[in-house]
């Protein structure tokens, strides 16, 4: 990743007031790009964005994925060069709650970002981000590969094989790579393993659950210790899609495919393993014990396959999983010491970029 091609860029983020999208957005003001957002108000209350003000350093823009009117106008307004696709319903236990919801933000979400893009000139390069979840769970033991089928077994998972199949079919008929020199548009979507990291507040997260019991002096309910994820900090995706952002930008349709950026398979835990670092690195106070009750069904192997990003794109992970867990440890004691989050997160966007110079 090349830090100096960011500056001045025209960028609009979907999402950009997720946890995801905060830290994309900061990490994008950091290296000068001229960043718009468009998202619903923050999921999560507190939240990384409204914590380290992230609306400070762009144009913010509160506004609904499924209203494809506001999302052109947008557009029109802003005549982006890059767009990264973020805006989502991400959540496995509430699609259950909420299928209709899941499907409608995050299928047709899909279609209205990819119509804008059509009917928007200018637009160079164009990265969808899906999730490790989108391809047919077969409870396997090795690593999912790009090429390994869509599919689903919840609404969430299921509606993310959906965005896959949809970009591929606008990438098919719209943005073919054949016709490149006709609409210049370079289209990829990316799946990032189980994303962790600072100021993550959402409901139902292994990580964001463990804090803030620790913080509180709870013991943490586990679901299910042996389920295996592909656990990574959030940086080292998103430093995945601005690598790839660069090269759909600077070497067109030739990287316009799909994408997995996960960690080391030997980075691949059960969520036992996790609590049981995480109770090590915070200290005093952290208990846990596994919550035996009835949940609905989550899948209890996940890996990805990361040699075809190794290959092409010169990407590999950076940190290894216990140094990511003790970012994310040292990021909420000092918070929770009343350090300024804006500060603190850019700090640990800076250290990281350190680590790849």
């Amino acid at each position: 990743m090349n830090a100096d091609f960011w500056r001045g860029k025209r960028v609009l983020l979907t999402g950009h007031t997720g946890f995801k999208g905060s830290w994309m957005s900061l990490w994008l003001q950091s290296m000068g790009a001229n960043v718009v957002g468009y998202a619903l108000a923050p999921p999560t209350q507190p939240s990384l964005f409204e914590e380290a003000r992230v609306a400070e350093g762009m144009i913010s823009v509160i506004g609904d994925i499924r209203d494809l009117t506001a999302l052109q106008a947008v557009f029109a307004e802003h005549r982006p060069e890059i767009v990264f696709h973020m805006a989502a319903q991400p959540l496995v236990r509430y699609s259950y709650a909420e299928p209709v919801e899941t499907y409608a933000t995050n299928v047709m979400g899909t279609v209205n970002l990819l119509e804008a893009v059509r009917m928007s000139p200018g637009i160079k390069a164009v990265v969808n981000i899906t999730t490790d979840k989108c391809y047919e769970n077969r409870e396997w033991v090795w690593a999912y590969r790009e090429n390994e089928p869509m599919g689903g077994y919840d609404p969430y998972s299921s509606s993310k094989g959906c965005a896959e199949l949809v970009t591929s079919a606008y990438r098919s008929s719209y943005f073919n790579a054949l016709q490149y020199d006709k609409h210049g548009v370079a289209l990829a979507t990316v799946r990032a393993g189980n994303v962790i990291g600072g100021g993550d507040w959402a409901l139902d997260r292994l990580i964001p659950d463990i804090l803030s019991a620790f913080e509180q002096g709870r013991t943490v309910n586990i679901r299910n210790p042996n389920s295996v994820r592909p656990w990574q900090h959030v940086l080292e995706p998103l430093r995945g899609y601005l690598t790839l952002a660069e090269r759909l930008y600077q070497d067109g349709a030739a990287f316009a495919e799909g994408w997995n950026f996960g960690p080391n398979e030997d980075d691949a835990k059960p969520v036992g393993w996790i609590v049981e670092k995480m109770s090590a690195l915070w200290g005093e106070g952290a208990v846990w014990q596994n919550d035996g009750g009835e949940h609905p069904h989550e899948a209890t192997y996940l890996k990805l396959d990361i040699s075809k990003v190794r290959a092409r794109l010169g990407w590999q992970p950076a940190l290894r999983l216990e140094a990511a867990l003790q970012m994310i440890i040292e990021w909420s004691k000092q918070r929770q010491a009343g350090a300024d989050v804006r500060s603190l997160t850019m700090a640990q966007i800076q250290s990281y970029q350190n680590i790849n110079n």
